[in-house]
C-alpha cells in the first residue's frame, strides 16, 4: 500500500511566501480537507503529474537511540497550473501488512528546522505518532518549490520482534478538478529505511 500522506521553507521560497498567500484568492478558504479524493471520485483513473517529490539523505538504514538523522525534502510543482489550496505535512512510520506488526511511527521523533526562528520544532501527532503539519504557501506556481530540512530518530524501545518497511518524508497536498468534480490529490518526497538495533 502506497502512502498517499521539518519544514522550514528555504530562504528563496520564503521570499516568496508573502507573494503566494497574497495571490490566493478569497474562495480558497474553504478546507481542502473536506473534498474527496481525486483518486476515489475517478475510480483510479486520475493521474497526478503535477507534484513531485525528492528526499535525500536517508540512509538504508538506522540504529535505534538517541542519534538523528538528517535529511531535505523537495516538492516541485512541475506543471502549468497554480496548485491552489496546498498543505506540507512530514511523517514518520512504517507500513502494517500483518495483524500483530507495530507502526513504527509512536516510537520515532520526528523535527523539522524553523528558519524563521533557527531551532529545530518537533511534530507529533494528537494520537502520538511523529509527524504534522509544516509553514507552507497556501498556492504554488509553476516551477516553485517548497524545501523541509527535517531530522528523525526511532527510540531503542521499538519492539524488533518483525522487519519494518519504514519512511519518512514529506506529502504536499492540493484542490484540483476531475471532470468536473472539486477534488484533492498530492505528492510525495519520501525515503525508505529499516530500524536495527545499535
Amino acid at each position: 500500500m502506497k502512502l498517499r500522506r521539518a519544514l522550514s521553507v528555504s530562504a528563496a521560497t520564503a521570499a516568496l511566501l508573502p507573494l503566494a498567500m497574497a495571490a490566493a484568492p478569497a474562495s480558497q478558504a474553504a478546507s481542502a480537507a473536506e473534498l474527496p479524493k481525486c483518486s476515489e471520485v475517478s475510480n483510479g483513473q486520475y493521474e497526478n503529474n503535477a507534484l513531485v517529490g525528492r528526499a535525500v539523505g536517508i540512509p538504508a538504514s538506522i540504529a535505534l537511540g538517541t542519534h538523528w538523522t538528517t535529511y531535505t525534502a523537495t516538492l516541485t510543482n512541475t506543471s502549468a497550473k497554480e496548485l491552489r489550496s496546498f498543505d506540507v505535512s512530514a511523517d514518520l512510520g512504517s507500513y502494517v501488512y500483518n495483524e500483530g506488526e507495530h507502526d513504527l511511527s509512536p516510537y520515532g521523533d520526528l523535527q523539522y528546522w524553523d528558519t524563521s526562528q533557527r531551532a529545530w520544532k518537533t511534530l507529533r501527532r494528537a494520537n502520538g505518532n511523529a509527524g504534522g503539519t509544516l509553514p507552507a504557501p497556501k498556492t504554488l506556481k509553476p516551477r516553485e518549490s517548497v524545501h523541509a530540512q527535517l531530522r528523525f530518530r526511532v527510540r531503542k524501545d521499538l519492539p524488533l520482534d518483525h522487519a519494518y518497511d519504514a519512511f519518512t518524508g514529506l506529502t504536499g497536498t492540493f484542490a484540483d478538478r476531475y471532470h468536473g468534480t472539486n477534488c484533492t490529490s498530492d505528492g510525495v518526497a519520501l525515503g525508505g529505511f529499516s530500524p536495527r538495533e545499535g
